[in-house]
């Protein structure tokens, strides 16, 4: 019994401990707006993911784990591709980056700086736009 206790409790606190990440919803063309002004402010990362797509679910599960930077110095948006797809659209005209799923597009000073998608995203990139 205390086996089995002991693989429960381990799970429960693996659970618990997982970080959260200070997603921001983009559910709105009129966000981009925003987020246009304030990549003068700080870098934006904006992640685009299909919830269908295990491909896309496992890449976000590997930059939300490798994620480890001051939260306060970037701004963090998350789009739902299959919701949203004409945000997506918009950011793919907008800021002249080809639509890819999942993808990760890094804005500085209202250019994308960096995009990457697929098996190429990479949290750890971030430190490099801060």
């Amino acid at each position: 019994m205390n086996f089995l206790k002991k693989i429960f409790t381990e799970n429960k606190i693996r659970r618990e401990s997982k970080k959260q990440i200070p997603w921001i919803p983009l559910t709105s063309l009129n966000q981009l707006d925003e987020i246009l002004k304030d990549s003068n402010e700080k870098p934006i990362a904006i992640f685009k993911h299909s919830t269908r797509c295990g491909i896309s679910r496992m890449a976000l599960r590997q930059f939300e784990k490798q994620l480890n930077i001051e939260m306060s110095s970037v701004s963090l948006y998350f789009l739902d591709l299959l919701v949203y797809r004409e945000i997506s659209n918009e950011i793919a005209t907008r800021f002249k980056v080809h639509h890819q799923s999942p993808q990760l597009i890094i804005l500085k000073n209202g250019t994308a700086i960096h995009q990457s998608s697929h098996h190429e995203i990479d949290a750890t990139i971030l430190v490099n736009y801060i």
